[in-house]
């Protein structure tokens, strides 16, 4: 009963948010409606980190000692109060060879949204078990992903005396050891869902791997590779060049185009683990596989659609639930405000009900997050068309049939998306201009609800 009273929860208080947050006129594209900002140097409390990830970009100074960057947001979900969300950071600093000392964490946050009734524009952080206020980034405000039962088939960062098990390298920190604490060099997480258990369910690239932990963050069992269901190239598995134990150069999955979309269907019992990029083997280098997944069988069912990328379009961001058979995706490419390179930044909405003869999944565009109408100029930059031009953007979350909330990774400690400078984390909320449909299924998404802790 506590999950159905979650879902009840959840959806009521955010169909209440997006009452709240009306206004804009129908036929008019979708609408900037909220809008915050977390700093870059946001910072929480843990191990040193960034000894590996060079001296640091645009004025953030590295290593953190004895700090961890809140930063490489590439997942969120419903929190534990209405208004609030959970956070997930990725590997760290961006490669396995510079994030053995990343803690991979989920935080939980609460965005003050600028709106054109108020607002402060700030993220502030919240307990993560009863959405409570914070004063800063500390134990309370997060789960930190950890294996202490050595469920894990391969040997952590937490198993080395030093970090890369190199003697002129730091000791690995204490801390780090003695919980069997998880690390940017041992999985590269991009995704998050929880299942109507309550268990977590991470999407990983350097597997791909898909990981399953309870509510705080404990893995509950061996992780799950990808079986290779296409043929392509003749592996039995999808390997990244990280697999471990691989051997050189047999990798058929390109570095860092693992997992990077995981969707959950509304009843809590089905994945939908969506590749970032192709396999190499494969002919159609715009076709990205999107693999089902039975939570209760914990296998995967065979089952497969194909995504297939626009022109422009290089890599997907995320994948989230509309109903029972309609996801959203975002798509990109590495374009920015300060490169040649034009900027794509796109939501599209997939119906895995109807699939064409090659396998694709239809699209329809739904947001185009270069020309968003921005009526109030809510990000302060004196104009009225908002556009989100950085690298990756690899959160996205549906509150309520005509609002979403957007979030983009930032890539700590770099910069470059809007300016020459460090880049920012911000929180979008964006309304549509036509309502999803929410009525095939029980509800939202599965989220996290005080109750479920009584």
């Amino acid at each position: 009963m506590r999950a159905g009273r979650a879902l009840s929860s959840i959806a009521l208080a955010c169909g209440l948010m997006g009452s709240a947050f009306a206004g804009g006129a129908s036929g008019s594209g979708p609408t900037l409606e909220g809008f915050a900002v977390m700093p870059a140097n946001t910072l929480a409390d843990g191990p040193t980190s960034g000894q590996f990830a060079g001296t640091g970009q645009f004025g953030n100074v590295l290593p953190l000692v004895g700090r961890q960057p809140v930063q490489g947001l590439s997942a969120v979900l419903a929190g534990p109060l209405p208004g609030t969300f959970r956070v997930m950071t990725d590997n760290g600093f961006g490669t396995q060879a510079n994030s053995a000392d990343a803690l991979l964490r989920v935080y939980a946050v609460r965005p003050d949204f600028k709106t054109r009734h108020g607002g402060s524009g700030t993220v502030k952080p919240v307990s993560n078990f009863f959405g409570l206020p914070l004063k800063g980034f500390n134990g309370a405000s997060r789960i930190t992903l950890r294996d202490p039962d050595h469920k894990l088939g391969f040997a952590l960062v937490a198993d080395s005396t030093h970090y890369y098990n190199v003697e002129a390298n730091p000791l690995v920190d204490p801390a780090i050891k003695a919980q069997r604490l998880l690390t940017g060099a041992d999985l590269d997480i991009e995704a998050m869902r929880r299942d109507k258990r309550g268990n977590l369910w991470f999407g990983d690239e350097f597997g791909p791997f898909l990981v399953k932990t309870d509510a705080t963050g404990k893995v509950l069992r061996r992780e799950i590779p990808l079986p290779n269901f296409s043929g392509a190239g003749g592996n039995a598995l999808v390997q990244s060049p990280q697999y471990p134990g691989l051997v050189a150069g047999t990798n058929n999955l390109r570095n860092s185009n693992g997992f990077e979309g995981l969707a959950i269907n509304p009843q809590g019992d089905t994945l939908y683990a969506l590749l970032e990029g192709p396999l190499i083997p494969d002919t159609n280098q715009k076709r990205l596989l999107i693999n089902e997944f039975s939570i209760d069988q914990e296998r995967y069912t065979g089952r497969t659609y194909a995504y297939r990328l626009e022109p422009e379009g290089t890599n997907i961001g995320d994948m989230t639930a509309v109903n029972d058979h309609e996801y959203l995706v975002i798509e990109r490419n590495g374009g920015t405000a300060t490169t040649a390179l034009a900027p794509f930044k796109k939501i599209f909405k997939i119906d895995l009900k109807k699939v064409d003869a090659e396998g694709f999944v239809k699209k329809t565009e739904l947001v185009d997050l270069m020309n968003i109408a921005d009526p109030h100029d809510l990000n302060g930059d004196g104009g009225t068309r908002f556009t989100f031009p950085y690298v990756t953007i690899e959160d996205v979350l549906v509150l309520d049939a005509r609002t979403l909330l957007v979030i983009n990774d930032n890539n700590y400690p770099g910069g470059g998306g809007r300016a020459l400078a460090s880049d920012n984390t911000e929180f979008l909320r964006i309304r549509l201009d036509e309502r999803l449909d929410m009525d095939s299924g029980p509800g939202l998404s599965w989220a996290w609800s005080w109750g479920d802790w009584y």
